[in-house]
């Protein structure tokens, strides 16, 4: 017998994640690398398209918080079309039904499943997308859903990759299913009033991407 729970119900927390999935969160560092090193250099046009989404992004922030459909707009959608991925080879897909199949070993074998707010760029990329402030200003409350959406993921051959946004902090996430370990980036800001930190998040996603057209998939 098969029990459908809706995901967001039946995960709530890491350590579910962790239980439900034998999933752990690992250190080792050559895991993740693809965060910090062999970044690609941005040319100039970026530079300054990303630093008119900074300003975007601040000059809505002042009126409070932000709904997850206008970061989408100014800011998320912008990004992703900046960097290509709207047009050929790639291929967006959003707000997909998700089923994760858990086996336990038991007569009654359970699957999770529910409508992901995110874009799905080849079944390698998951940006999620979670509505600013909505979580107490943190992305890592969007970690447990984000791991258990990318666990359907039917590929098991390559690591996958995930970005979390409130449109203000972004953070990646790095899967392999086949060792069921997972490990993050730091945390990317638009509060540094220093630099604009949304030159490494393109940079990291353009790394990425790279691994994509290097496997031909």
């Amino acid at each position: 017998m098969v029990k459908t729970i809706g995901i967001t119900k039946a995960i709530t927390n890491l350590n579910q994640v962790h239980t439900k999935f034998n999933l752990t969160s690992t250190s080792e560092p050559d895991f993740f690398t693809e965060w910090f090193e062999n970044l690609p250099e941005l040319t100039d046009s970026e530079k300054a398209s990303l630093n008119r989404l900074k300003s975007r992004y601040l000059y809505y922030a002042a009126d409070g918080a932000i709904t997850e459909g206008t970061v989408n707009i100014i800011m998320l959608s912008p990004l992703l079309d900046l960097m290509g991925l709207c047009d050929p080879p790639f291929k967006m897909q959003s707000e997909e039904l998700v089923k994760v199949e858990i086996r336990n070993g038991s007569e009654e074998e359970l699957t999770l499943e529910g409508f992901i707010d995110a874009l799905v760029v080849q079944n390698r990329l998951w940006v999620v997308l979670i509505e600013s402030k909505r979580y107490g200003f943190s992305v890592m409350q969007a970690l447990p859903q984000t791991l258990t959406y990318m666990m359907a993921n039917p590929n098991l051959e390559t690591p996958i990759f995930g970005m979390i946004t409130t449109g203000e902090d972004y953070i990646f996430i790095k899967l392999n299913q086949q060792r069921l370990l997972y490990s993050l980036s730091k945390k990317f800001t638009l509060s540094n009033p220093q630099k604009n930190e949304m030159y490494e998040v393109m940079q990291v996603m353009k790394r990425i991407i790279s691994l994509f057209v290097e496997i031909k998939i």
